[in-house]
């Protein structure tokens, strides 16, 4: 399935977290939040742009704006990132990968000539009505975070 546009409803989900704690697109009605869809837990990438999550993690919860990651990484493994690297965001575990799919980031990937499928990097600021406000494609995680903390402020009219 193809990546949601901007302005387009954010595909449902109703996901465990590292703890088992489930979290739905029903239970965020209401209020914007960001979904960020990342490989795996614990490789240098995904760790960058988890910690760069968390170290701004007191200015999203300021902006009434939940951060969760998403991976098809199950709880437990989550919860070793989590632990290890002393992550507050909340990391989401798809591991049917039904909205990595719907939302079209479960993608065919290549390196070193060998084809396999994987999560292609992306990000999505999601409003209080369920619609895409901001979208990241192709991702880069370093510096990441502090584009969609901007991008954040900016939707809830908070510039400063």
């Amino acid at each position: 399935m193809a990546t949601p546009s901007v302005g387009e409803p954010c595909p449902r989900f109703d996901l465990p977290d590292a703890d088992g704690v489930r979290v739905s697109s029903d239970s965020l009605r209401g209020r914007p939040y960001v979904l960020y869809f990342y490989p795996k837990d614990d490789t240098s990438g995904c760790t960058l742009e988890a910690i760069e999550f968390t170290a701004l993690d007191r200015e999203f919860a300021t902006l009434g704006v939940p951060v969760f990651g998403v991976s098809p990484d199950d709880g437990r493994q989550h919860c070793k990132f989590r632990d290890k690297h002393g992550l507050k965001v909340r990391l989401l575990s798809d591991v049917d990968k039904t909205l990595l799919q719907d939302f079209g980031v479960w993608v065919e990937k290549s390196m070193y000539g060998r084809t396999y499928m994987g999560v292609e990097r992306t990000t999505a600021l999601v409003d209080a009505e369920g619609r895409i406000a901001h979208l990241w494609p192709k991702v880069k995680a370093n510096g990441h975070a502090a584009e969609v903390l901007d991008v954040s402020r900016r939707h809830l009219g908070h510039d400063g």
